[in-house]
């Protein structure tokens, strides 16, 4: 390892799961960080068929280092078993976080070690589609049951518009404290882990990243926003201007996995917040022309199961019940 910068060691996580091409691309664009900035690399495949292992195997640069899963864990479980491989391997300050989708601006780790991060215990970089369109999905958010401001813009018809974060916070380099951020260029330190420990692996799929945010928060640290760091999201799940989800199988670990994420949040205001929540999900069914029926069904089992926190049901029923497999 290399002498510590100003926010000290780095080691950034990647999971992957049968994306080689955007894994190329992850990876390449990582390596273009000094080995000062970014000495390690953990690259967790989720048991991928694609050739991505075989691809992984020939890299040579001493950065990087693979973690093969014998099955698909999916991202939530890479992402646990990634940062307990790195913190225990070697023993970083901070965690870099992304999906093999997500990737750095050339500039964007030097700007993370550029900044004070004594005073926070996680930063959420601003992320962009490749169009260089705000990627939507990825945007930072305050709790409007934590945060009045944010909570009366949601209520008085703004909806999610009223508790993430706006445009222009995008724009020059103030430092916004945040509730809720993605791993998607999310930086997390080694006292972040200490607080809230790792993120919850039995998900599988979706809000994982939420869950730990919000632990964070709940026993005390403090997660802020850097305009000044940029990253790019080329996902697929939900094309830009599209609301259907491809594959569909997704949408039953989306929907419940928010459930659980939004009793963490509301607290004693969940269940009466349901009342506006369901029926809105339901009204997605329209969006899925042609699979409306598959929709449905994915979106009532993942109410029951979110409802009842059950995360025993295995991935491939819900395939089954979906009439799909996974590509991503």
């Amino acid at each position: 390892m290399q002498q510590k910068q100003n926010a000290g060691r780095l080691v950034a996580v990647v999971v992957t799961h049968n994306r080689l091409t955007h894994l190329k691309t992850t990876l390449g664009r990582l390596l273009e960080s000094s080995e000062q900035d970014l000495p390690k690399i953990v690259i967790f495949d989720n048991a991928s068929t694609d050739g991505s292992s075989q691809w992984l195997a020939e890299q040579r640069d001493p950065r990087v280092c693979t973690v093969t899963s014998p099955e698909n864990i999916g991202g939530a479980g890479g992402f646990e078993a990634g940062m307990r491989y790195a913190v225990a391997q070697f023993d970083p300050d901070w965690l870099l976080l992304m999906d093999d989708d997500g990737r750095p601006y050339a500039d964007a780790i030097a700007s993370f070690h550029d900044g004070n991060r004594a005073s926070c215990e996680a930063v959420a970089a601003a992320v962009y589609t490749p169009q260089g369109l705000i990627c939507d999905i990825n945007r930072p958010s305050r709790n409007p049951f934590w945060n009045p401001s944010a909570f009366f813009k949601t209520l008085l018809g703004r909806g999610r518009e009223g508790f993430h974060l706006e445009p222009k916070d995008y724009r020059g380099n103030t430092l916004l404290e945040v509730d809720g951020a993605s791993f998607v260029g999310l930086f997390v330190s080694r006292k972040a882990v200490e607080l809230a420990g790792y993120p919850r692996g039995d998900l599988f799929l979706y809000a994982e990243d939420v869950l730990f945010a919000l632990s964070i928060r709940q026993a005390g640290g403090r997660i802020v926003f850097d305009p000044s760091v940029r990253f790019e999201h080329d996902h697929q799940t939900r094309r830009v201007g599209e609301k259907r989800f491809t594959p569909i199988w997704k949408s039953y670990y989306f929907h419940r996995n928010l459930l659980i994420a939004y009793r963490m949040a509301a607290g004693a205001w969940f269940w009466p917040s349901l009342l506006i929540i369901l029926p809105r999900w339901t009204l997605k069914l329209l969006d899925h022309p042609g699979q409306r029926g598959v929709f449905l069904r994915l979106l009532f089992l993942a109410i029951r199961d979110g409802l009842a926190e059950d995360l025993d049901r295995p991935h491939k029923e819900v395939l089954s019940r979906s009439g799909e497999t996974p590509t991503a």
